[in-house]
């Protein structure tokens, strides 16, 4: 206590910066030399207090953005890393939010440049890739070999049950970081070096930080978080020249790669048969003979397969177990049974924590499209090989680490996993137009030949060349991502309303890209590979990965290429479905039979939406000029929209019919159909037109009681391609009032025209009968004109019609109307503009109105004569 009063008496703090190093090394040493016993009964994961920290957590609280950050970057240029690596764990959550997602961090997610201009720039500044201050803080980290303990309990469920099982997963990103729970300290966890927490926190801020609610219509191109991961892509995976080196902020030079370390655990690899312990433990060791240059892109594999594990790596509990080998399996109960004796606890119920982890986890769009992002920049890294470095014979020694990465990084890191993901998305997701990012994500990972350099340099119309010959090896290699999932997006097109257009758009983009020319026949060829008999069933291709080091990386320890087309075909689909899966030829019978089916919907939706066409269009122009004013009656009869073409008009309808007026054209190319096999099914499915060339009713058989759906009509009225013509059929001056009548007038009106009917009856009945013109003038305004031309549906329903005919009456319900009354008060101002008075008014309407009914009294006569 004494050396601390006489040396807060002599100092003088100049600065906070010197403060803060000043009390720092007070209390180290002073714990150092006057408590050894309790400094060394510390828990290794309490640190000592950081007055930095607390200074920075208050300023967080108070300063501004723009100044927390200028802050931020001079304690990065000043401190060394012995004070920064105490807040660098605060500094990343700070930013990209908690792991639970109740702190929301900087939310990059909704952060705009044209909404907030100043914020958006210093955060983009402060994290840029390329000379950033978080960089920089990031690199000074690496230079010292700092850890940081990242929980399991936070990885995409799959990862983390299969850690949780003592099954290290397939990939090795986890070898040798993998740490047994402490006593009072943290559970199962991973030691991470600075970048790789970096990069974990990037990462998993995009599924773990939900969007604010004001956020929901941003355009999510323009938010920060996305313009960051395409800066990381094209820094960190460069399509041209190579990977610059880390700028160093110390004298040192730039910072290393991760040294190795021993595994903290042993472990299994699920999927991979290991012959022995010492095996695994050898193969996880540093490689002699590995490319000393390899340390140079050390940091493009992390931020690969980082993005890789956080974002695809999401998968079915079936899966999960399918696939674990018999062998893997064994190791693994023996070792869970070492392992908790040795804990004494009982093994964590993982399956079940993935099984929950599975039914509750759904991608966002947002999370979506940045996979699509993702895909679209490797496509363009692969490709930036020159054509010398990408042939097979060009896979030697020689080869740079950089070129060797660009070869491997898509079939190595990404293709199992993506396959599983897409699988779980066209599962899983809505039958809704959101499906259409998880299609455009597929479709750009199907056609790599539009990010390579040299289409990039063709003109437009170039997809009339056709898909290139030199693409057949990665679409045999990705077969089951070509054809498994489009009959999946088959399941799912026979399931949704084709006449929307936001769905007949997605068949068409489909059905465009797999009809490039050349590319069913490559899809075909490979289906040929893959079925081709042998006497032998190719095992699986085991892969040992290292961790990355100074003298090796993760690609040292891969296998030579295989150069057997049929032999890389029949690894792809056994890799990933397993060697007892149930191959379904894409041009086989099965997948042949729902084209047909869905090209027999696609002309059912095409003239349905020529139906709601012709109807909008007649609706449109029967209407008068009085409706805008929102007096005229809407739909007496009771329709019901089938879709969202009522509401979208006469464009909807015309895009509607292009997109699958072409879709039709294009499954037609890809799968050889005739005209004439379109025709014949369409009429086996009876969806031949009526005598009015326009309504189509469901399909429906007569019963005692009317008409009785089967199920082909209730498929047809589910999917919208049917309907049904709902009119009322009972007494019309019974109809419910509607919104456009005056309620207490119809009510009078009605009881006016009933005691009027009542009273004069026979009068009207003997008017009616007569065969002269009176009676026909008295029977067109006294008879109700429906029953006789009214189209029923059934003979039973136009039985009971006829027994409800009615005899002569008058109604007078027209006078209730809003649009009745307000035409005759225009006639009357009208009239009163050129000085008419009301009675004389009033005659002239009269007047004109028995001319009027004269003259339809004769034409409607005349159409009775015709038709006799």
């Amino acid at each position: 206590m004494t050396t601390f009063r006489r040396r807060f008496a002599e100092w003088r703090p100049p600065s906070l910066k010197r403060a803060t190093l000043w009390v720092s090394q007070w209390f180290s040493k002073t714990a150092a030399f006057e408590s050894p016993r309790v400094a060394a009964m510390a828990s290794p994961h309490m640190q000592q207090p950081s007055f930095l920290l607390a200074s920075l957590k208050a300023d967080s609280m108070n300063k501004p953005f723009a100044q927390r950050c200028q802050d931020l970057v001079k304690v990065i240029e000043d401190f060394p890393a012995k004070e920064l690596h105490t807040i660098f764990p605060w500094l990343v959550e700070s930013i990209f939010g908690s792991l639970d997602g109740v702190l929301a961090g900087w939310n990059l997610r909704s952060l705009q440049g044209r909404v907030s201009p100043v914020e958006y720039s210093v955060a983009m500044e402060f994290l840029d890739p390329g000379g950033g201050p978080m960089m920089k803080l990031v690199y000074k980290l690496q230079a010292e070999d700092y850890k940081f303990d990242f929980p399991v309990s936070y990885l995409p469920g799959p990862v983390k049950a299969s850690i949780q099982e003592r099954v290290l997963p397939d990939s090795p990103l986890y070898h040798n970081k993998v740490q047994l729970p402490a006593p009072g300290g943290l559970g199962l966890h991973l030691a991470l070096n600075p970048f790789e927490y970096y990069m974990f926190f990037f990462a998993l801020s995009l599924i773990t930080q939900k969007p604010l609610p004001g956020a929901l219509h941003i355009r999510t191109s323009d938010c920060a978080y996305f313009i960051l991961v395409d800066r990381y892509l094209s820094w960190f995976l460069p399509t041209e020249g190579s990977v610059l080196p880390p700028l160093s902020s110390s004298p040192g030079g730039p910072s290393p790669s991760p040294a190795p370390r021993t595994p903290a655990m042993p472990f299994a690899s699920y999927g991979l048969h290991h012959t022995s312990l010492l095996k695994r433990h050898v193969s996880h060791q540093t490689s002699v003979n590995a490319d000393p240059a390899s340390h140079e892109i050390w940091r493009s594999e992390t931020l690969l397969q980082v993005f890789v594990e956080m974002w695809l790596h999401h998968y079915s509990l079936e899966m999960y177990q399918k696939m674990q080998s018999p062998h893997a399996k064994l190791e693994v109960l023996h070792y869970r049974l070492s392992v908790c004796s040795a804990l004494h606890s009982p093994a964590q119920p993982s399956l079940q924590a993935l099984h929950a982890h599975q039914e509750s986890f759904m991608p966002s769009e947002e999370h979506v499209l940045a996979v699509r992002l993702l895909l679209k920049h490797l496509h363009a890294f692969s490709n930036s090989l020159r054509p010398e470095q990408a042939s097979p014979s060009a896979h030697s020694h020689a080869a740079s680490p950089l070129e060797e990465f660009k070869r491997a990084a898509v079939p190595r890191f990404v293709q199992q996993k993506l396959y599983l993901f897409l699988q779980h998305c066209f599962g899983h997701w809505p039958l809704d137009a959101s499906f259409r990012a998880v299609l455009e994500m597929w479709l750009s990972y199907l056609q790599p030949w539009r990010y390579a350099p040299e289409k990039q340099a063709l003109s437009s119309d170039s997809q009339a060349r056709g898909v290139s010959e030199r693409w057949a090896p990665f679409v045999q290699e990705n077969l089951l991502i070509y054809t498994k999932l489009f009959l999946g997006f088959l399941s799912r097109a026979l399931r949704t309303d084709l006449v929307s257009p936001k769905n007949a758009l997605m068949v068409f983009r489909v059905a465009k890209v797999f009809a490039q020319p050349n590319l069913a026949e490559m899809i075909q060829r490979g289906e040929q590979l893959f079925l081709e008999p042998e006497l032998v069933i190719p095992h699986r291709q085991h892969r040992l990965f290292t961790a990355p080091t100074f003298t090796g990386s993760f690609l040292s320890s891969w296998p030579p290429a295989v150069t057997d087309a049929s032999f890389k075909v029949k690894s792809h689909v056994y890799s990933l479905e397993g060697q007892d899966c149930k191959y379904t030829p894409m041009f086989g019978p099965e997948v042949r039979a729902l084209v047909l089916r869905l090209a027999q919907l696609i002309t059912q939706a095409k003239q349905t939406a020529k139906s709601l066409s012709d109807q909008y269009g007649e609706s449109t122009a029967g209407r008068p000029f009085l409706s805008w004013l929102g007096f005229y009656p809407t739909d007496t009869n009771g329709s019901y929209p089938g879709n969202d073409l009522d509401e979208m008009g006469q464009d909807s309808v015309r895009k509607t019919d292009e997109y699958l007026e072409k879709a039709l054209e294009y499954l037609c190319q890809v799968f050889r159909l005739s005209e004439a096999q379109l025709a014949q099914l369409t009429l086996a499915l009876g969806t031949a037109q009526d005598e009015n060339g326009k309504k189509q009713l469901p399909d429906c058989v007569v019963g005692e009681d009317g008409l009785i759906l089967t199920p082909l009509g209730r498929y047809q009225i589910i999917n919208g391609l049917r309907r049904f013509d709902i009119e009322y059929q009972g007494d019309s001056e019974l109809q419910p009032i509607r919104s456009y009548e005056i309620a207490s007038l119809v009510r009078l009106l009605f009881r006016l025209s009933s005691a009027i009917n009542h009273r004069f009856a026979g009068q009207m009945a003997a008017l009616c009968s007569r065969a002269d013109f009176l009676g026909s003038f008295c029977r067109y305004h006294l008879l109700e004109p429906g029953l006789s031309g009214r189209r029923l549906l059934s003979p039973v329903g136009r039985g009971r019609a006829a027994n409800r005919a009615r005899g002569p009456r008058l109604s007078l319900r027209f006078l209730g109307s809003y649009r009745t009354l307000l035409t005759l008060l225009l006639a009357f101002f009208v009239a009163s503009l050129f000085c008419v008075g009301p009675l004389l008014c009033a005659l002239l309407l009269v007047l004109g109105y028995v001319l009027y009914a004269v003259a339809m009294t004769l034409l409607t006569e005349r159409g009775k004569l015709h038709q006799l």
